[in-house]
């Protein structure tokens, strides 16, 4: 097995681990590559955002321990939402008692339609509790509101190619499923089920670990609510 010579996102190093593949630190900054995902016309409205005074926003109610509050609920429910997924593909296959001592046939398909559907509610859930935020922050100064539509453009840039990449993550997690299966199928001491058992706690490990990586913004938006 390699070695990950890397200390970025777990999202990353679990993939890269399950992969088999030599992932070191990359070479580049971090600004230089969000240089290169950046278009011209991303360029001129962070330039507009930076140079131009943001428009008066009212007062936003909520306090930030309510902001606190309202982020870790939607964190516990998106969570729990992939623990009742796993709960209940667990018991979709779940094998009859038999006689035979022969596996049921799993296909990949199902696994991977549960990832895209929750892939979809943390991108509608976290993406409504950004706009949250960013409305908060607006309303606190002139500076903050600021941020706030910095952040705003920078989710609009850069939202496509998020998508774009983590829509890899289940076909990675395919190739992951068909070498555990294949694995199995060659070590007669295997036993039944355990590498099912496997593949659904590390699809399980890399569905929290891109919970955490779609959270980054939220806890920097957050951060910034904090301050006095």
């Amino acid at each position: 097995m390699k070695r990950t010579a890397f200390s970025g996102p777990a999202l990353v190093r679990l993939l890269a681990h399950f992969a088999d593949l030599d992932v070191h630190e990359p070479a580049e900054s971090l600004s230089d590559r969000l240089s290169q995902w950046l278009g011209w016309t991303d360029a001129i409205a962070l330039s507009t955002a930076l140079a131009t005074d943001p428009p008066a926003v009212p007062a936003a109610r909520s306090a930030p321990r309510d902001m606190d509050e309202d982020c870790a609920r939607v964190r516990t429910s998106l969570a729990s939402a992939l623990a009742r997924e796993e709960a209940a593909a667990r018991r979709r296959h779940r094998a009859p008692v038999q006689a035979s001592q022969e596996e049921p046939p799993v296909d990949y398909a199902d696994f991977r339609q549960r990832y895209l559907s929750l892939q979809q509610a943390m991108d509608t859930d976290i993406g409504a509790l950004r706009t949250r935020l960013r409305s908060m922050l607006a309303a606190r100064s002139p500076d903050m509101a600021r941020l706030a539509v910095v952040d705003a453009v920078m989710e609009q840039a850069l939202s496509a190619r998020e998508r774009s990449l983590l829509t890899n993550v289940p076909a990675l997690l395919g190739k992951h499923f068909e070498r555990l299966k294949r694995a199995h199928a060659a070590d007669e001491t295997s036993a039944p089920g355990a590498w099912l058992d496997l593949f659904r706690k590390d699809l399980q490990s890399v569905l929290l670990a891109e919970l955490d990586v779609r959270f980054q913004p939220i806890e920097g938006l957050l951060a910034a609510l904090r301050i006095r």
